[in-house]
C-alpha cells in the first residue's frame, strides 16, 4: 500500500525507480525529494545566481595558482567559470581525462595508448639536426628511444616527409635522414627554410593533443591531455568510453548529445569551484545547466544568450544595451506583461515573489453593506 502511495507521490519518470524498495527506503527517498523542492513564489533564479556568483568571486586570487608537481597548465578559477557560462566554443586550454577499460588498466598499456593519442611532430623525434654545407643538404639524426616510444620507424618517417616535402629528395640510412632540394640553383636560406619546415611536419597521433600525463587515481591509470578530440579518442581500443571526458562542452554535445553536455556543465563548474576551495549547492548548478541547454543547444548566460532573449523588454534593457532594447521595442510596438521580478521592481510594482504572488479580492455584501 505504502509503495503505491509513494508511486503516486513522485512524477511519472521517477515513480518506476522506487518499485521494489522497502517501505523504509521509499520513505527516506520521499523525504529527500520533498526537501529538494522549492516553495511556490521563491525566486530560485535570483537565489541560484547569487549562490554561484558570490563563491565564484573568492576564486579570483587563486585562479593562477598551481601545486608544486608535474601537471598540465590549464585554465582554472574565475576565468574557467566565465568560459563555461559564456558558452565559449573553444576553451582556452581544452583537456581530456581518458580512463582505460579493465583489460588495459596497467601502466604499460596506458603508455601504449598515450603514444597513439599524443600528436607527434618530427622535432620531437630528433636528437640532432644540422646543415651539411659541403653536400648542401639537411641532415637529421633520429632518437631511437623516442621513435620506439612513439611506435614509429625511419621508413615511416621518410614516407611522410616525401609526401610533405615534394620539392626535396629524401634519403636515409640507419637512424639518419638526408633532405636535398631538387632544384639546382638555391641558396642556404632556402635549405634552412626546408629544414625548419621538416621539423614541424606531423608524424602520427591525434592533431591538437600536444601534452600527455599519465597518473594513477586510486586503482585507475588515467591519461590527462592538453588538447581534446573526444570522437577520435573514443574509437581507440582500450579506452573506457563510459568514463572518458572532455572539458570542451560543445565537443561533448556534438559527440554524446545535449544531455551529456548538461552534465558536463555541472561537472566542470562544481569541479572548478571545489578546486579553489569554495562550493555551492549542486541544485543551483543544475538549474543553470537546465536553462542553458533546454533548447537542445548550448546558450550563454549573457547579452547574446539567455539575458538577451528574455520576453520582457524591461528585463532585457536592465541587463545591458538599455537604449538599444528600448528603441527596438518602441519601434516594434512590444508590450511588457510585467510577469517577472526585475520589470516589476523597475516600475515600482510589488514583485511577484513570496507573499507578493497572492492576490486578494474583497467581496461586499450588498444587503447589509458589510465587507
Amino acid at each position: 500500500m505504502a509503495e503505491k502511495q509513494n508511486s503516486n507521490f513522485f512524477p511519472p519518470k521517477y515513480a518506476d525507480a522506487i518499485v521494489g524498495l522497502s517501505a523504509k527506503e521509499q520513505e527516506a527517498i520521499k523525504k529527500k525529494y520533498e526537501s529538494m523542492k522549492f516553495e511556490v513564489g521563491e525566486a530560485i533564479g535570483v537565489v541560484a545566481a547569487q549562490s554561484i556568483s558570490e563563491p565564484a568571486t573568492q576564486t579570483t586570487l587563486r585562479s593562477y595558482h598551481a601545486e608544486g608537481r608535474t601537471q598540465l597548465v590549464t585554465t582554472k578559477g574565475l576565468p574557467r567559470l566565465i568560459e563555461i557560462f559564456d558558452a565559449r566554443k573553444m576553451p582556452k586550454t581544452p583537456t581530456m581525462e581518458i580512463y582505460l577499460d579493465a583489460e588495459n588498466n596497467t601502466l604499460e598499456k596506458a603508455r601504449e595508448i598515450a603514444a597513439k593519442i599524443r600528436e607527434t611532430k618530427l622535432k620531437q623525434l630528433i636528437s640532432e639536426d644540422s646543415l651539411d654545407m659541403i653536400n648542401m643538404r639537411a641532415e637529421i639524426v633520429l632518437d631511437r628511444e623516442q621513435m620506439s616510444a612513439s611506435e614509429t620507424n625511419v621508413e615511416e618517417i621518410m614516407n611522410i616527409l616525401k609526401k610533405n616535402l615534394r620539392s626535396a629528395n629524401i634519403t636515409g640510412e640507419q637512424n639518419k635522414i638526408y633532405i636535398e632540394l631538387k632544384k639546382k640553383d638555391f641558396d642556404v636560406r632556402e635549405l634552412q627554410a626546408t629544414r625548419i619546415k621538416a621539423r614541424t611536419i606531423y608524424i602520427k597521433g591525434i592533431k591538437g593533443i600536444s601534452q600527455i600525463i599519465i597518473e594513477k587515481v586510486k586503482n585507475d591509470w588515467v591519461i590527462r591531455t592538453l588538447g581534446s578530440s573526444l570522437r577520435r579518442v573514443l574509437k581507440i581500443k582500450g579506452v573506457n568510453t563510459i568514463r572518458t571526458t572532455s572539458n570542451n562542452i560543445f565537443e561533448v554535445a556534438d559527440v554524446l548529445g545535449i544531455e551529456a553536455a548538461r552534465n558536463a556543465i555541472v561537472k566542470e563548474t562544481i569541479d572548478t569551484m571545489r578546486e579553489q576551495g569554495v562550493d555551492t549547492d549542486i541544485r543551483h548548478l543544475l538549474l543553470v545547466a537546465d536553462v542553458m541547454t533546454n533548447t537542445a543547444s548550448i546558450s550563454a548566460i549573457g547579452r547574446y544568450g539567455l539575458a538577451g532573449r528574455k520576453a520582457s523588454v524591461l528585463s532585457r534593457a536592465n541587463f545591458e544595451e538599455t537604449v538599444k532594447h528600448l528603441t527596438y521595442a518602441a519601434v516594434a510596438g512590444e508590450i511588457d506583461p510585467l510577469e517577472s521580478v526585475i520589470e516589476n521592481i523597475i516600475v515600482g510594482n510589488l514583485a511577484p515573489i513570496g507573499t507578493g504572488i497572492v492576490k486578494l479580492a474583497v467581496k461586499e455584501d450588498e444587503a447589509d453593506g458589510k465587507k
